[in-house]
């Protein structure tokens, strides 16, 4: 990940932008707690990159040292969002912990939970065409207009993303987004380079592309407009509507074999798909906008991810045959990830959200993980291990065969690629205009 450059803030408040490691407005050691909450050290709690099994910075302190709930949202929780919590980086040594009195008086203030904005800082990279080598990744190549995503949903294995700029995986990452205004022209240049073979590039990959605030920035559709123009091969991954804007690109992307679409689609209950992903389209709006793909000519398929044991397994069949109706070509699907600080997250939002099933989703959950939480093992982390992990795989097997969509899509073709004009090129071009 590029570093996040410099960051102005569109809407925000504090006119210096997100606080970094360092900067004044973060813990230290020496600073008085505020009123409502204090802060600990917890020290050797912090894990490294390589060993994510079982730290849960979520896991209350010994009330014989301190009497608060660690992480909590100072106001309480949080209208239309899908965190509870804002955990410490795990890169630092201080965490919050806010006092059971206050959240009270918060609750009583406003019993429907408090409203947090988003805010938006511009992104000031220097690249915007990332490169993948990771083994169980079928693609080489992403572009990522967004970091953050207003979406919300509490699963999302690229929270941890949010602690490189000193800010937590939790409230954070949905609030306060960072946007890269400058992708199309830093992916124009990109393309233009002679070294540039064509490979096909996926958006996002890591964030997406088309969560609420791309209806008004417009950055991934600038992206493609540029894609377009070249007809550089892409794939989207997303679970909004939103990607229906821009069906006059991607089918002219898709009668070169240049465009395929995947659309997430989680579950079919519209109350959980609220809770679980606050901000992102609805089910129906997502089988709709397989439908408007598909009818544009462009291969779609649908994309059951995370699969959560004891609370979404079960729907494989129904999201499938759904999908497969609305014109889906293909169907995969991925365990549940629970990276780093997700893992408190997660069970924070089980207890809130479904308190009656939550020690039996906890216990599957495990029993797909080899007892802990998550493995990292790049063999094992997209599937899980284990009877039941067996069997959510031979149910997705049998259901995708039976429906017609567990083939492959047409691989996506760079054969009709044309070099874009530098920008010093384009210039050039005005001047004879």
């Amino acid at each position: 990940m590029s570093g996040p450059g410099h960051h102005r803030p569109h809407d925000s408040a504090d006119p210096l932008g997100p606080p970094r490691r360092g900067d004044d407005r973060t813990a230290s050691r020496n600073q008085k707690p505020v009123a409502g909450h204090a802060r600990t050290s917890i020290g050797s709690n912090n894990p490294s990159d390589a060993d994510d099994t079982e730290w849960s910075p979520g896991v209350p302190p010994d009330p014989a040292t301190l009497d608060g709930l660690a992480d909590a949202l100072l106001d309480g929780p949080a209208r239309g969002r899908g965190a509870g919590l804002n955990p410490a980086s795990r890169f630092d040594d201080i965490r919050l912990h806010v006092l059971p009195e206050h959240l009270e008086e918060s609750a009583r203030e406003h019993p429907s939970g408090h409203q947090v904005r988003t805010e938006v800082f511009d992104d000031d990279t220097r690249a915007v065409l990332n490169p993948v080598n990771v083994p169980d990744i079928p693609f080489r190549w992403t572009v990522n207009p967004y970091r953050g995503c207003e979406h919300g949903c509490i699963y999302c294995y690229a929270r941890p993303g949010h602690e490189y700029f000193g800010l937590s995986s939790g409230l954070d990452f949905e609030t306060r987004i960072f946007a890269k205004p400058r992708a199309a022209e830093l992916l124009r240049t990109a393309l233009a380079r002679p070294s540039w073979e064509a490979d096909f590039i996926v958006m996002s990959g890591v964030t997406d592309p088309y969560q609420p605030i791309e209806r008004r920035l417009g950055i991934t559709r600038a992206c493609l407009e540029v894609m377009a123009e070249c007809r550089q091969p892409v794939g989207l991954i997303t679970k909004n509507a939103l990607i229906t804007r821009d069906i006059d690109l991607l089918s002219t992307l898709a009668t070169h074999g240049a465009a395929q679409a995947s659309i997430s689609l989680t579950t079919l209950d519209n109350t959980l798909a609220a809770r679980m992903e606050p901000r992102a389209s609805s089910p129906r709006e997502r089988l709709d906008a397989i439908r408007a793909l598909s009818d544009a000519g462009i291969p779609v398929s649908v994309m059951v991810a995370p699969v959560i044991p004891g609370l979404n397994d079960r729907e494989i069949p129904a999201i499938l045959e759904a999908a497969a109706r609305a014109g889906a070509r293909r169907a995969a699907w991925i365990m549940l990830r629970l990276p780093f600080q997700i893992k408190a997250l997660f069970l924070e939002w089980l207890q809130r959200h479904v308190p009656d099933r939550a020690a039996r989703v906890e216990s599957l959950i495990r029993q797909v993980r080899g007892g802990d939480l998550y493995d990292s093992t790049i063999a094992q982390r997209m599937r899980g291990t284990g009877p039941i992990a067996d069997q959510i795989a031979q149910m997705f097997k049998v259901y995708a065969r039976r429906l017609a969509l567990d083939g492959e899509l047409p691989p996506l073709s760079g054969a009709a690629f044309r070099r874009p004009e530098s920008g010093a090129e384009r210039g050039q071009m005005k001047l004879f205009g």
